[in-house]
């Protein structure tokens, strides 16, 4: 009778060990944010929203995305489209853009919508999730995770490495950072604030920081906002935002 009941409470011990290990695997916790964050509305929801004087919006027809932004020069309407492929309307005519300065375009709209539609998009199919552990940043206990991308559909940015910090009561990625190599590389730290649900979907501001000196490592950046090492570069806030 004692063996079995010392099996038995061996079983237990184990099982609960493998859910622990479960409950904190990265894609549990990335799992468990996208649905607090906004869950099965990410994938049938229109979006637009003001960002820096320019008109962002993601479409969904037919199961595919149109992703445009538009703003206005010198009395003209700019408008930039990608779908299947980019295409730059001034007022109503169509324009023809190099492929090199299209890649540019469709690349920037891509990143302001991703962002504004964090944590959405991490389980792409190119996201590979590492989970680093437990830290405490600013009084507040954080699981982290590291983002790296596959170069198969990881687009032009795949080498591009990112880490978010969850929330551990809320799961909510209340910091972000990446390491980024165009336009001579360099590092950014991101705090979210002004947090608000909007038909179901979190939206967030950000204060956007880079370290005093770009030569250390993006998993260690935490490090440097605790010793208010970081410098504030400017604040990403959306506006005007509107989901139907």
């Amino acid at each position: 009778m004692k063996i079995k009941l010392s099996l038995l409470l061996l079983i237990v011990i184990v099982s609960c060990k493998n859910n622990s290990k479960e409950i904190i695997s990265a894609q549990s916790i990335i799992d468990k944010s996208i649905e607090l964050s906004g869950g099965e509305l990410y994938k049938f929801k229109n979006l637009s929203f003001d960002f820096r004087d320019i008109t962002y919006s993601l479409k969904r027809i037919n199961g595919s995305k149109e992703m445009k932004r538009f703003f206005y020069k010198d009395s003209n309407k700019i408008s930039d489209v990608k779908g299947k492929k980019f295409t730059r309307y001034i007022n109503d005519s169509i324009v023809i853009v190099p492929d090199s300065i299209a890649l540019k375009y469709s690349n920037s709209i891509n990143s302001v919508l991703y962002f504004a539609l964090l944590p959405y998009g991490l389980n792409d199919a190119a996201v590979n999730k590492e989970y680093l552990g437990e830290v405490t940043l600013k009084g507040e206990k954080y699981y982290k995770i590291k983002i790296t991308f596959s170069k198969e559909n990881g687009g032009d940015d795949y080498k591009d490495t990112y880490v978010y910090w969850f929330n551990k009561e809320t799961y909510k990625p209340d910091y972000l950072a990446y390491k980024f190599f165009v336009n001579g590389g360099g590092m950014r730290f991101r705090v979210a604030y002004n947090e608000r649900i909007i038909n179901g979907i979190r939206f967030v501001d950000y204060e956007n920081y880079t370290p005093m000196i770009n030569n250390g490592k993006i998993i260690n950046i935490d490090r440097l906002y605790e010793n208010d090492s970081l410098v504030l570069l400017s604040k990403i806030e959306l506006k005007n935002i509107n989901l139907y």
